[in-house]
């Protein structure tokens, strides 16, 4: 029968055969990383802290590349109240191996009690990211019980920190529309933190990122709701124009999806590969000047519609270019408190949108507005080119606070997010 290795004999708590086992190593093999580190989390356990914390130190000294030296000397600082240095040990490991989401939960944990908690909130929900990528903390049978606890507090310290940001964003909101102007926001935020479950009157629609409950939900909006709209089609013909003249050149267009994968996932062709690209006025919400230049009356036109404007995320606003035989596959969009409107320019036979199981056929000149969290899809099964320009407005449903309110929170949890993904 095999004699149990050291991470065996460390896992059962059989300390002393451990440490024996690790100076034998040491003695073959002097400044050998692994039986110091082992040495190390012996003596961190015994309470042993400035013995633990010279053993690590030779570690580093001995392999200076390796995360789990520094990670185990934060901890050591962590249990000897030294919170400096476990933030310090901590990041500098994370550094060596910024994958490793144990390593980031003690270095949140460390950065929480050094008073850090916007950038301990940061590094909570990292952690939970990249360790549920791996299929793990996804649930208490995922979760090591040793872990549960770390990982429960990094759940609710998350949701606390990102609470306390929103309610300080929308306070002046609150004291310039009154006290209950944002309460279906808030309804919202809690939604989205999974406080609460979202109802959704018409099951049909399910945002999936920001939901705005007790909003009327229909996946074609009624005309009546838009008091521009004709003044819009009036305008088709001169659109159309300038739509013509850019078709002329590949200058300003570009693709829809960034990536041929993305592509291949989301488009499928009849008889030659499918394409759908554009020339965009906006595009996640920043002015593409050149072809507004180029399209004076489209650009003019824009100028009266209730565009959503949120910093880095909308509008979208473009030409949007089928070729023949393009289907977008079903999809569904982020939120309702934006709806998407076509006004449709070059319209061949046999094209038309999808939205929620209601099939609409695009008419030239005629707009339609509709909700994209419904799933939806467009196909152009013709042998010619389908030509909408396609635009994001407001829902008339929701009121100018709570319009304020998504233009400040929407961008506040993009940056949360990307602070995440680069920390």
């Amino acid at each position: 029968m095999n004699s149990p290795d050291i991470q065996t004999l460390m896992q059962q708590g059989r300390l002393d055969e451990a440490e024996r086992l690790a100076r034998q190593s040491l003695q073959h093999r002097p400044g050998d990383v692994e039986s110091l580190n082992t040495l190390g989390l012996i003596a961190l356990r015994r309470g042993q802290f400035e013995r633990a914390q010279q053993l690590l130190e030779s570690a580093i000294e001995s392999n200076p590349g390796n995360a789990s030296s520094r990670h185990y000397l934060g901890r050591v600082h962590d249990a000897s109240g030294n919170t400096e240095g476990a933030v310090a040990a901590h990041g500098a490991a994370l550094r060596l191996a910024p994958g490793m989401f144990i390593i980031r939960l003690h270095y949140a944990i460390a950065l929480e009690r050094a008073g850090q908690n916007e950038q301990a909130a940061i590094q909570y929900f990292r952690a939970s990211n990249d360790a549920q990528a791996q299929g793990r903390w996804l649930s208490a049978e995922t979760t090591a019980p040793a872990l549960r606890p770390m990982v429960e507090h990094a759940v609710r310290m998350v949701r606390a920190t990102r609470k306390e940001t929103f309610a300080k964003l929308l306070e002046p909101l609150r004291q310039k529309f009154g006290a209950s102007s944002l309460d279906r926001i808030e309804r919202g935020l809690r939604i989205y933190l999974q406080e609460e479950a979202p109802v959704h009157p018409d099951p049909r629609q399910k945002p999936t990122f920001f939901y705005v409950p007790d909003v009327p939900p229909a996946p074609y909006l009624d005309r009546s709701l838009f008091p521009w709209i004709e003044r819009l089609e009036a305008q088709t013909d001169a659109i159309r124009q300038e739509l013509l003249q850019l078709l002329r050149s590949d200058a300003g267009r570009e693709r829809v999806f960034n990536t041929e994968a993305i592509e291949k996932q989301n488009l499928r062709g009849l008889q030659t590969p499918p394409s759908w690209n554009g020339y965009y006025f906006y595009r996640h919400g920043e002015r593409r000047a050149d072809n507004c230049l180029a399209c004076p009356v489209t650009a003019s036109t824009l100028e009266f519609l209730p565009l959503s404007h949120v910093r880095e995320h909308g509008p979208e606003v473009l030409f949007s270019v089928f070729t023949a035989g393009t289907h977008l596959l079903p999809h569904r969009g982020v939120t309702n408190s934006r709806l998407v409107g076509h006004l449709p320019l070059l319209v061949p036979p046999d094209c038309a949108l999808n939205v929620g199981g209601e099939v609409h056929e695009w008419r030239e000149g005629r707009a339609v507005i509709f909700d994209d969290t419904y799933e939806h899809e467009a196909w152009n099964r013709s042998d010619r080119t389908r030509v909408v320009l396609i635009f994001d407005i407001w829902n008339p449903h929701l009121t100018e606070a709570e319009r304020a309110a998504v233009e400040l929170l929407v961008p506040a949890m993009g940056d949360f997010r990307k602070a995440a993904e680069t920390a």
